[in-house]
């Protein structure tokens, strides 16, 4: 066999593949000039870091490993070990926007651990309710009755709720005045997320403004003009610290987290100095 068909069978194994590679990598080493640290050629297997593979191991497979899944989880720990080295004293983690996306957000992760395991008193989560309270309070209740008088026209509707108001304001009975609608005409103590989920968040707000116990129109809907008498309300409650603990704690959380990240990444940035030359 020649020495061209010898090289070209040779280039097509494998090995032989892994052999250039390797020689590419001890040749670039040599390029950058980097010493080798004697202590990063020596990979110590404790038990706790045997603790930690068998564990992992548990929590994905519901059982704990034999002595050969040990083995195994010990020599792809080793082989794991041995690239990450290499990689690291190739430079292989820099300008890779993958390996900077995940260690942003394991920095990330870092400053905000604090925040979540942190254990707030009742003092500061009852400040954090004083300060929030209608986030947290029931709702307004109103009892009341409305007359729909059209909405095909705007314009109509709203001079017919002027008519209607005068006659039921004058002791009419509401009854056979307006049009038929699919909303009942009387509520009691109905909440104001009821009343918005039917009639629409502009009605319920324009219940709380209404003077009591007189017919006032137009009031408007998602279904048109109404005319509408407030008979009676019931205002928001803030409940106890005890009965919404848990809310409360989680919002308190969730901005605190914010808050902290914002303050850790701020001291960061602090410590360095930053020049940026824009392109002109």
């Amino acid at each position: 066999m020649s020495l061209a068909a010898r090289i070209k069978l040779l280039s097509r194994e494998p090995l032989a593949h892994f052999v250039v590679a390797g020689a590419a990598v001890f040749l670039l080493n040599g390029l950058r000039d980097t010493p080798v640290d004697p202590a990063s050629r020596t990979i110590r297997i404790d038990e706790v870091q045997v603790g930690r593979l068998t564990d992992a191991f548990a929590l994905s497979w519901q059982r704990p490993p034999n002595r050969s899944e040990v083995d195994g989880l010990i020599r792809d720990y080793i082989r794991e070990e041995i690239y990450y080295r290499e990689a690291i004293r190739l430079g292989l983690d820099q300008e890779d926007p993958v390996i900077r996306r995940r260690l942003r957000s394991k920095m990330e992760f870092l400053s905000r651990s604090e925040a979540e395991n942190a254990v707030p008193t009742d003092e500061t989560l009852q400040a954090w309710l004083d300060r929030n309270p209608a986030k947290y309070a029931d709702d307004a209740t109103y009892s009341f009755d409305q007359v729909y008088v059209g909405g095909n026209d705007p314009s109509l509707a709203r001079r017919r709720a002027l008519i209607v108001q005068k006659t039921l304001n004058s002791g009419a009975a509401p009854a056979g005045l307006g049009d038929p609608l699919s909303a009942p005409r009387t509520l009691e103590k109905a909440r104001f997320t009821d009343i918005a989920r039917t009639f629409g968040d502009d009605f319920a707000g324009a219940l709380h403004s209404l003077p009591m116990g007189r017919w006032i129109g137009p009031v408007a809907s998602g279904f048109g003009m109404h005319v509408v008498r407030v008979r009676a309300t019931t205002p928001p409650d803030l409940p106890r610290l005890s009965d919404v603990r848990q809310q409360v704690e989680n919002d308190w959380r969730e901005a605190t987290i914010e808050a902290r990240d914002a303050r850790a990444y701020q001291a960061l940035l602090d410590s360095y100095t930053i020049k940026i030359d824009r392109p002109r």
